[in-house]
C-alpha cells in the first residue's frame, strides 16, 4: 500500500499552547481516513498544516511523495500548489457566484480551456445531483445543496487528496445522514483519498476505511478500522469516546473478580488473576441483557425512563451503576417494563477489561 500523506515528527504550538509534539501519521492512497477526536484537540490544525495554511514548528509533511513542508530545510510549498481539494463546515461557497461559477473557479485559476471547463463542470453538477441548478446562487439553495456545490468544487480539479473539515456539522440530522453516504459514494467513484475530520463517531464509523482517535493533548491513541476501533479499543479513552459507555469497578480477591464491594462474581473475558490489582470493566448498553428471574448479577432499578422506541434503565449493582436500553415493544412483550425499586437480573454479552488507573483520565 502506497502512502499519499506522510507526517513525520510534526510539532506545532501557538504561544504557550502545544497542539502537537512529534506527531506521526501515514495515510494510504485511495482510502477514506478519519481523524476523530474531541473539540479543541487539534484536528483542524492538522488540516491547515497539510493544506499549507499553517507551517509546522518541527517535522516534515509529504504529499504524493513531494515534501511540502520541512522545518529543517525551510521547504514550504504554497497551498495552491499542493493539489488538494478542501471542504469546510461553513461550505465557503462564493455568495455572488452561481453554482456553475463556483464549481468552475479552481479550473479558471488553472487557466484551463473553456470547453474543458464546461465539460468538467457539467459532469460534476451531474455527479452531485445538481442538474438544472447550475444558474442558481447559493442563497437560492438549501444547506445540503450548498454542501454538494462545495464538494463538486473540491473534486472538479481532480485533487490528489480531499480534506474535509467537519463538512456536515451545519446540516440537520437527516441531511447529515444522507450526505455522509454521498461522500463515501463519491470517494469510491473517483478512487480519491479523503482525510475527514470530525468529532461525530457515527459519521466516522459509516464512511471510514481507517480511523485515528486523538485525545485532548493532540496525541493519537489508536489507528484502526471502524471494527477495530469499536470492538478492540486500545484503552479506556478510546472505548468511552466511541459511544455511551458503562464502567464497573471490579475487586479481585482469591483469584476471583467481584463487582464493587459486593460478593457477586464476574468472569466473562476475565484476565489472569493478579492479586491486589484493581480493574474496571467497560461495556455498552447493548452489551447487557436483563431478566426478572435469572442472570449473572442481581441489581435494583434506580431509574426507568420511557424514550419512545426504547426503555432506558439505570441499575445499581452492589454500589456500582450501569445503564442499559431495551426496545420498548420487546420490553412489553417479554414483561421487562421495570419500575424504579424493582429487582432486576443482568447478563453481559461482552466486557472489556481495563486497568483501574485509566478511570481517572476518562472521569476528568
Amino acid at each position: 500500500m502506497e502512502n499519499i500523506i506522510r507526517i513525520k515528527g510534526v510539532a506545532k504550538a501557538f504561544g504557550k499552547h502545544t497542539v502537537y509534539d512529534n506527531l506521526n501519521l501515514d495515510i494510504v492512497k485511495g482510502e477514506c481516513f478519519t481523524l476523530l477526536g474531541p473539540s479543541g484537540c487539534g484536528k483542524t490544525v492538522l488540516i491547515r498544516l497539510i493544506a499549507g495554511h499553517e507551517v509546522p514548528d518541527a517535522g516534515k509533511i509529504e504529499i504524493d511523495n513531494v515534501v511540502v513542508a520541512d522545518s529543517e530545510t525551510g521547504t514550504y510549498v504554497a497551498p495552491e500548489r499542493r493539489t488538494l481539494g478542501i471542504v469546510f463546515q461553513d461550505y465557503a461557497v462564493w455568495p455572488h457566484m452561481t453554482v456553475y461559477q463556483n464549481i468552475a473557479y479552481p479550473l479558471k485559476m488553472e487557466k484551463r480551456p473553456k470547453d474543458e471547463i464546461n465539460q468538467l463542470v457539467m459532469r460534476m453538477i451531474d455527479v452531485v445531483g445538481m442538474n438544472g441548478l447550475d444558474k442558481r446562487l447559493p442563497s437560492e439553495l438549501s444547506g445540503g445543496q450548498q454542501q454538494r456545490v462545495a464538494l463538486a468544487r473540491a473534486l472538479v480539479a481532480d485533487p490528489a487528496v480531499m480534506l474535509l473539515d467537519e463538512p456536515l456539522s451545519n446540516l440537520d440530522a437527516n441531511l447529515r445522514e444522507e450526505m455522509r453516504f454521498e461522500i463515501k459514494d463519491l470517494q469510491r467513484k473517483f478512487g480519491i483519498t479523503v482525510l475527514y475530520v470530525t468529532h461525530d463517531q457515527e459519521v466516522a464509523l459509516a464512511i471510514s476505511d481507517r480511523i485515528a482517535i486523538m485525545d485532548k493533548q493532540g496525541k493519537i491513541r489508536q489507528i484502526g478500522t471502524p471494527y477495530e476501533i469499536f470492538e478492540e479499543p486500545a484503552d479506556m479513552f478510546v472505548f468511552k469516546f466511541m459511544g455511551i459507555a458503562n464502567f464497573l469497578k471490579i475487586r479481585e480477591a482469591d483469584g476471583k473478580f467481584y463487582v464493587g464491594g459486593g460478593t457477586q462474581e464476574v468472569s466473562l473475558n476475565a484476565p489472569k488473576a493478579n492479586v491486589g490489582h484493581e480493574w474496571v470493566v467497560g461495556f455498552r448498553p447493548s452489551d447487557v441483557s436483563v431478566s426478572r428471574t435469572d442472570g449473572t448479577l442481581k441489581g435494583i432499578v434506580r431509574r426507568a425512563n420511557f424514550l419512545g422506541a426504547t426503555m432506558d434503565y439505570a441499575i445499581d449493582i452492589d454500589g456500582e451503576t450501569l445503564r442499559t436500553e431495551i426496545v420498548t415493544h420487546e420490553a412489553i412483550s417479554s414483561n421487562l417494563m421495570f419500575k424504579e425499586g424493582e429487582e432486576i437480573f443482568v447478563t453481559f454479552k461482552a466486557l472489556h477489561w481495563f486497568d483501574a488507573e485509566q478511570l481517572k483520565e476518562v472521569e476528568e
